[in-house]
């Protein structure tokens, strides 16, 4: 290749969530003072103490070999008990694959899925990061519209959809809008999925974080169709629900046999196997995950119920998220962007949160798949992201510090 030819990795812009992650840092770095950090996914409270334990207990006991690509036995036998009785959702121990983070488990199944001109359908207000990874895995990304609310639309998605449509990726509880579909919206996707022939991402990495309604895992839906026959794919997190972050442990439940075999091709390419200790200290988090992932959840709802009100009343966000851990505010009444408020937030206030436009980035691809030319949904224009998953009190202060920035720059 030509010094001058961009690899398809070169063409890819750096996500929202890192550059205003670096400019944080730099800007503590700067000023000796701590930032409000609204702007990161990572939870003020630690896993339950069996966890550590664990993997401490793995580690001096010399349990830290190799184990198959597939993820240690003990771990998925219990992953598969967990999905059964907590998602209901039928898998087996072949069709379940430990990976290092449900990130690179996502990664790991797009490689899998991916075949040359093949497209996936992601939602316009999107996760960055099932952007990156689906062009790097040679998807051609076509993005499907969302309703005022930020719900799909089967309609919509069946219309911007083509004969090259291969995959529709789901995301509920979702990041960054926090809308959890229900089960009759969930049937609907997955009954247009079936008939154009797609096969059905469904991440799920905040099922544990519901404030309204129930979660629905999209294979659950699927359980009385023969394994063979079945389309979803399920990405699961410890991150979230066991605030295991730093751990980096997820697991993907394939819809079939044939696409677990293909999957453990893109696993022994790219990580050759997970943790040993750390997957001993995911058994122990699922021994105790009622127990863990309730009081979670607990913690976060509470810093939504009682911290993010008044951004609801300053008319900055519409209505509390129903799941997750991100909220959505609409600054237009700033006559700002949402670049030159993260920006001026940060400089002005100490408080760093994420431009909205970054999870609407619209790219142009070359024959090649490389990105040409990329702008953003011009509706993303005003919105920002904050995270309501920290420290109360550090939630408390950026929330006042926005409100503070939004009514100083009305009144310039």
């Amino acid at each position: 290749m030509s010094p001058d030819i961009l690899s398809t990795a070169e063409s890819i812009p750096s996500s929202c969530l890192h550059r205003i992650f670096r400019a944080a840092e730099a800007r503590e770095e700067e000023t000796g003072t701590e930032v409000v950090k609204l702007h990161v996914g990572d939870p003020y409270f630690d896993p339950a103490g069996n966890v550590a334990d664990a993997f401490v207990d793995a580690v001096r006991r010399g349990d830290t070999k190799y184990t198959g690509v597939e993820g240690l036995p003990e771990l998925r036998a219990a992953v598969v008990e967990k999905l059964r009785t907590d998602n209901q959702v039928d898998s087996a121990v072949s069709r379940l694959l430990i990976s290092p983070g449900s990130c690179q488990g996502l990664a790991a199944l797009l490689q899998s899925l991916a075949e040359p001109g093949a497209e996936i359908l992601l939602p316009e207000l999107h996760w960055p990061v099932h952007l990156q990874q689906s062009l790097l895995a040679g998807f051609r990304p076509v993005l499907y519209p969302l309703g005022a609310d930020f719900r799909p639309d089967p309609e919509a998605i069946a219309a911007a959809a083509t004969p090259r449509t291969r995959v529709l990726l789901i995301n509920s509880p979702a990041n960054p809008t926090g809308v959890v579909l229900d089960r009759g919206e969930l049937g609907a996707l997955l009954d247009l999925a079936r008939a154009r022939g797609w096969h059905v991402i469904s991440d799920e990495a905040y099922e544990h974080f519901l404030y309204e309604g129930e979660h629905v895992s999209t294979a659950s839906l699927e359980r009385d169709v023969p394994v063979g026959e079945r389309i979803v794919h399920s990405v699961f997190s410890f991150s979230k629900s066991f605030a295991m972050t730093g751990y980096r442990l997820g697991y993907v439940a394939l819809a079939n046999d044939k696409a677990a075999d293909v999957m453990k091709v893109s696993q022994e390419a790219n990580i050759i196997g997970t943790s040993t200790p750390v997957q001993y200290a995911g058994i122990a988090a699922l021994r105790s995950r009622a127990e863990a992932a309730g009081l979670n959840r607990k913690l976060v709802q509470h810093n939504r119920d009682v911290l993010l009100p008044p951004l609801v009343e300053a008319g900055l966000l519409r209505e509390l998220p129903a799941g997750g851990w991100y909220a959505m505010l609409d600054v237009e009444r700033t006559g700002l962007d949402a670049e030159t408020f993260a920006e001026r937030l940060l400089e002005s206030k100490g408080v760093a949160v994420v431009p909205g436009n970054g999870f609407a980035m619209r790219p142009q691809l070359d024959a090649q798949g490389r990105i040409s030319s990329h702008d953003y949904a011009p509706w993303a224009r005003h919105l920002v992201r904050i995270a309501f998953c920290v420290d109360p009190e550090a939630l408390e202060t950026g929330v006042r510090k926005i409100l503070e920035f939004v009514d100083e720059s009305g009144r310039k």
